[in-house]
């Protein structure tokens, strides 16, 4: 049974300690590659929890420039990390925490495969590895019977416009509210 541990301090820990019960999810079992080399991974990733605001993203090696030019500096590791907002992982919805976390770890997995998770001049809506993993998050909330509009409030992040917003929708095939 997946069990995030929500009441660590801040600091870095191993992935599965955090989140305990992850390797024995559905989604952990689908994702592509070798079973084995995914567990490996998994035991080598660590989480960094953060006292600052946000949600969960991986940790990039060099913060990207597009991030910098907004004035935000991520959490840089020269390894595999997802960095988690203590007050996300404490309050947000557990629904969402799992949504994201095996979204986030989807990335991992892409990076070590050499794919670049911050394309320069890429619009968010149109990146292949959010496409990818959103897709994955979302076929495993669909498996669990999760609605229509609670997918739309899920995948609707406060850094992209409404018209991306819906583009995010079409390419994850999330259909659109109806209009009033």
């Amino acid at each position: 049974m997946f069990r995030p541990d929500r009441d660590r301090p801040a600091g870095r820990y191993p992935l599965l300690e955090i989140f305990r019960g992850l390797d024995r999810t559905v989604p952990f079992r689908k994702y592509p590659g070798d079973d084995r080399e995914i567990a490996r991974i998994a035991r080598g990733t660590s989480i960094v929890l953060n006292d600052g605001p946000g949600f969960m993203y991986v940790a990039p090696r060099r913060t990207p420039p597009e991030v910098r030019r907004h004035g935000f500096r991520m959490f840089e590791s020269p390894d595999d990390a997802i960095v988690v907002s203590r007050s996300y992982l404490q309050n947000g919805p557990s629904l969402d925490v799992y949504l994201d976390l095996i979204h986030e770890f989807l990335h991992i997995l892409q990076r070590r495969q050499g794919r670049e998770l911050w394309p320069p001049r890429l619009p968010y809506a149109d990146r292949p590895t959010e496409v990818e993993a959103y897709s994955f998050s979302v076929a495993e909330a669909r498996r669990l019977g999760v609605s229509d509009p609670y997918l739309r409030k899920y995948l609707h992040v406060p850094w992209i416009g409404r018209r991306e917003f819906l583009h995010l929708l079409a390419n994850v095939g999330v259909p659109a509210a109806p209009r009033k």
